[in-house]
């Protein structure tokens, strides 16, 4: 019999290929493309098979609900994102909704309801890839989304109105605060912290502070072959200064400090004409705020001084500002003791990376459960999970949302 982490990978598997990416030969399915589509509808069958009610919310989240004892409290929500990067791994996101689909399914195969219903929730947008801004549709839930920033278009040019929501009922997929007890989110590590433990899982006690800029040079175009170096404004020479320039401050502080430009964009882009102007980002984290906004400060002033040394005109906007999100205490301690429950000691780390509990923490207390990756490789088709570590997150989520009703109910 095939266990239900096993399961769980093997779901994810099956949606890293078309239909369900729409990239040929490897894993990318945007927000609100077909892929998503596609992918969505499979999930619902899969909820559906497992007990729960499903529905769609204004933003495009797909929620499977499984009554609880009293229909009238607030839910447990354990959720994650159905999207992907370009050329992903399978596991990043859709394991996490997988395993809350697993766990669901063990509870209604036992028969079993539990204080509080649980939603198992699917989130649309969390990394950013087709439309500019992360978080999107976990952020409509938790009611921390403005209807400014729905004024979106993705890199064709297709505005996030015309893909298939209605931004004017966006916002109502907010969530009020007393229908939701807990946020629950299951994801592998993305980092190499467990695997060099030699453990399969981890409690998370936060997500670190975030900072994203978007970077514009500019300078003059000119032929190649006749523009004279010392006339040059090349803003790709600038851009590469300035990255060097970002990435030894990273390097210097010594800390847990990380910087990425992750995109560039030379224009126009022709082997034989210098680049008039370049565009690229600048992705800066710790786990500490006041860290992150001094270096992300000294990386602006660093930039702005190689500009006005290269004679190129700067612009810097802001992307989004994600504050440091602290896990809940006392669900931290039940997650601890969930994992003791499988037979292994309790292990506690930070995220590097973003998710979409850091969004949910504005609307209700969250808690974190990492799973070991192979060499901590992740949004690389390398991606991998062993399914045995799987099934110990799934034993893991199931003895947490024992202990909360045990808690619940103590209340």
């Amino acid at each position: 019999m095939v266990s239900g982490g096993a399961r769980a990978v093997a779901r994810c598997d099956a949606l890293g290929v078309p239909p369900y990416s729409d990239m040929a030969g490897g894993l990318y399915r945007g927000y609100l493309t077909p892929a998503y589509a596609h992918a969505q509808a499979a999930l619902a069958g899969w909820m559906e098979e497992a007990g729960m009610a499903v529905r769609r919310d204004p933003a495009a989240n797909l929620i499977g609900r499984y009554e609880g004892l009293d229909p009238a409290a607030p839910a447990l929500l354990i959720g994650s994102h159905l999207d992907s990067v370009r050329d992903a791994g399978c596991y990043d996101g859709p394991l996490g909704i997988m395993l809350g689909v697993e766990a669901v399914a063990a509870l209604h195969r036992a028969g079993r309801r539990l204080p509080f219903p649980i939603e198992v929730i699917a989130f649309g947008d969390e990394e950013g890839s087709r439309f500019p801004a992360a978080m999107l549709t976990s952020r409509a839930v938790a009611g921390t989304l403005v209807a400014e920033a729905l004024d979106l278009n993705d890199g064709d040019g297709v505005a996030l109105g015309d893909a298939g929501v209605d931004i004017g009922a966006y916002l109502s997929a907010a969530r009020a605060p007393e229908t939701t007890l807990a946020y629950l989110e299951a994801h592998i590590e993305q980092g190499p912290v467990l695997e060099a433990q030699g453990l399969a899982l981890g409690t998370v006690t936060g997500i670190a502070a975030q900072l994203r800029y978007q970077v514009t040079l500019r300078g003059m175009a000119g032929h190649a072959g006749t523009t004279s170096m010392p006339l040059r404004r090349d803003a790709l020479a600038g851009a590469a200064e300035a990255m060097l320039a970002i990435e030894g401050l990273a390097r210097d502080a010594a800390s847990d400090l990380v910087a990425t430009v992750g995109r560039i964009e030379a224009l126009p882009g022709a082997a034989n004409v210098i680049p008039g102007e370049v565009r690229f980002t600048i992705d800066v984290r710790s786990g500490d705020a006041a860290r992150r906004d001094s270096a992300a400060e000294a990386m602006i002033d660093a930039i702005t001084g190689i500009a006005g040394r290269r004679r190129l005109d700067v612009a810097t906007t802001l992307v989004h500002d994600l504050p440091a999100s602290p896990c809940d205490p006392q669900l931290t301690g039940l997650m601890d003791a969930a994992i003791v429950g499988t037979g292994q000691p309790p292990f506690r780390l930070v995220s590097g990376a973003g998710h979409d509990a850091m969004v949910m923490a504005a609307l209700c207390p969250t808690a974190m459960l990492f799973i070991r990756c192979k060499d901590g490789i992740s949004h690389n088709p390398a991606e991998h999970v062993d399914p045995a570590d799987a099934d110990a997150a799934l034993q893991a989520m199931l003895g947490f949302i024992d202990k909360l009703g045990e808690t619940f109910a103590a209340a």
